[in-house]
């Protein structure tokens, strides 16, 4: 690789999509339906989500982690150290945020948003835990309606922000094994409290019927939030809704989760790319 390379926008926008890509399957279907010259710039917004939410995986402890956040806070605000665009991510986020005029305080925010995953304290209560949403997920499709809008308002910004709520409540709820399995509960705590179940039972994995409770509540929560998302539907203009259609698939887990069987600590909730495919194609027809 030559000096010259990571400062190409194109490499680092390459980069971005073959990370969403394996990363982030439902993002990158999704954007096969935004108009081509807007795809690298949803990738790039997409593959900084991946990097921050991946932090705690790279790190041994969350001091490390809490600086690699700030060098992101500092690349964002224009205070980074050496050469940000030397990494291909920050590179093609900054191109994307002067060439689609997004503002930098939302990313800004989901970065400190992350700072909750570097530790182990489970969410104190569900209004905290559907502003972690709001601020992370949410965001995303936000910014990202505003690059499909080309500069002009793509309405929708309470639609957004249900709408990202119900995702990631439940891709959460999706990975919970995982989570549980490294000491992370984002499970509320007033809702675990509610059914008996702490954070040492779940890390411990030990699930029963109080776990199986809170994980109804959680989707019931999901779920209220994605019929708001649908009543603000006819507010998003059409520009913006390939943002939107990586929620048409909230309901798809969300059955998987409620099949007989299931077992929130162990079973793997995933479909197969055909099917990602063919949802994600029918909700696009429903908004043409």
């Amino acid at each position: 690789m030559s000096e010259a390379e990571p400062r190409d926008p194109a490499w680092a926008y390459a980069h971005c999509e073959a990370l969403v890509r394996e990363g982030d399957p439902d993002r990158w279907y999704a954007s096969l339906y935004a108009p081509a010259e807007k795809r690298p710039h949803l990738h790039a917004l997409a593959a900084f989500s991946l990097e921050v939410a991946r932090v705690r995986e790279a790190v041994s402890s969350p001091m490390p982690g809490e600086l690699r956040l700030q060098w992101w806070r500092d690349a964002l605000q224009g205070e980074a150290r050496g050469d940000v665009r030397a990494h291909p991510v920050a590179a093609a986020l900054d191109d994307t945020l002067v060439k689609a005029r997004l503002p930098r305080q939302p990313l800004v925010d989901l970065v400190d948003a992350r700072v909750f995953d570097l530790y182990d304290d489970p969410v104190p209560s569900t209004n905290d835990l559907e502003g972690y949403c709001g601020e992370t997920a949410s965001c995303l499709i936000r910014l990202g309606s505003l690059i499909l809008a080309d500069g002009s308002e793509p309405g929708g910004a309470a639609a957004a922000g249900h709408a990202g709520v119900a995702y990631a409540v439940t891709g959460l709820l999706r990975a919970l094994p995982w989570h549980a399995r490294s000491g992370q509960v984002y499970l509320p705590a007033d809702v675990l409290a509610a059914h008996g179940v702490t954070r040492e039972d779940i890390v411990a994995g030990r699930g029963g019927p109080g776990l199986a409770g809170a994980c109804a509540d959680l989707r019931a929560l999901a779920r209220r939030h994605l019929a708001a998302y649908a009543a603000e539907r006819h507010t998003i203009a059409a520009v913006a809704a390939p943002a939107f259609l990586p929620v048409a698939m909230v309901e798809t887990y969300l059955g998987a989760m409620e099949r007989p069987g299931y077992d929130p600590l162990s079973t793997v909730i995933e479909v197969p790319n055909w099917r990602r495919i063919w949802r994600l194609w029918r909700a696009a027809r429903s908004v043409r």
